[in-house]
């Protein structure tokens, strides 16, 4: 697929799209901004709710591609999730589908698979197992079961109406990891935008699942999906392994927030802030 000219990047203000708003345009991308909140210093931004049918509508016209970033993006009430990562997210595919945009790239993330084990810590990297990307969903959250639906709503606006997307189950992308479970989950800023270069230009991805990290050491997912978009990654958290490890100690394989691939969110309630 060709270099889309205009993207519409959507939570545009939140956290993962600010690091995108500077990277991606050296890909070539035209970004066309949407969030709740204003986007500082962007005043052509489109200041709106997901719930909001008609901005959404003047949101996808004449775009190549979306790249939803938008939602709650931790734990909430059921009903603040139904209405922003459930509801939200139908309502961006249905204006994408009466619009004809023909792909768009959907942050997933590992919760929607988060009571899933993880690898021990003690194994090493050339016999541990990394999970697939076929597992089953296990979401550990309301916000992981909003994931799940994600990714499932994708694959039915695939097979229905032929709208692509890349579901990328995104582990923790920051400029480096702060804490030991990151080290196996970690995708910095500049994968990041491999990635979502290398799933908005693949050819004929239908609906695909991948996993979102840097090529880590401590590694717990298979990124052969990835790759086969075209995926490059270059980083590794390995380089901040000891001083994490110093301060918080190895993962304890007894404790379930340590055992598990969705971390703090499988305690119950999940422990904040994470």
């Amino acid at each position: 697929m060709p270099t889309p000219r205009t993207l519409l990047l959507t939570g545009a203000a939140g956290g993962l799209g600010t690091l995108m708003r500077s990277l991606l345009p050296e890909y070539g991308y035209e970004l066309r901004l949407f969030d709740v909140r204003p986007v500082e210093g962007e005043p052509d931004a489109i200041t709106a709710d997901l719930g909001d049918k008609d901005a959404l509508r003047e949101a996808v016209r004449g775009v190549d591609a979306v790249l939803h970033l938008a939602g709650i993006s931790l734990e909430a009430p059921f009903e603040k999730i139904l209405r922003s990562n459930i509801e939200g997210t139908y309502n961006l595919y249905e204006a994408a589908r009466e619009a004809g945009v023909p792909r768009i790239v959907f942050a997933s993330s590992n919760h929607a698979v988060g009571f899933t084990p993880a690898p021990r810590a003690d194994t090493p990297p050339d016999s541990r197992v990394l999970i697939p990307v076929d597992t089953p969903h296990r979401p550990d959250t309301f916000y992981g079961l909003s994931k799940s639906f994600g990714e499932d709503l994708a694959q039915l606006y695939w097979d229905k109406h032929g709208l692509e997307t890349v579901s990328v189950r995104i582990g923790s992308c920051f400029a480096e990891p702060t804490d030991v479970r990151m080290l196996s989950v970690w995708m910095s800023p500049a994968d990041g935008a491999r990635l979502f270069h290398a799933a908005l230009t693949a050819e004929e991805v239908g609906h695909t699942v991948v996993y979102g990290s840097s090529a880590n050491t401590r590694l717990w997912w298979d990124l052969s999906t990835a790759r086969a978009l075209g995926y490059a990654p270059r980083d590794d958290s390995e380089q901040f392994a000891a001083k994490l490890i110093a301060e918080h100690g190895e993962l304890d394989p007894e404790k379930p927030a340590q055992s598990h691939l969705g971390g703090r969110f499988v305690d119950d309630p999940p422990v904040w802030p994470y």
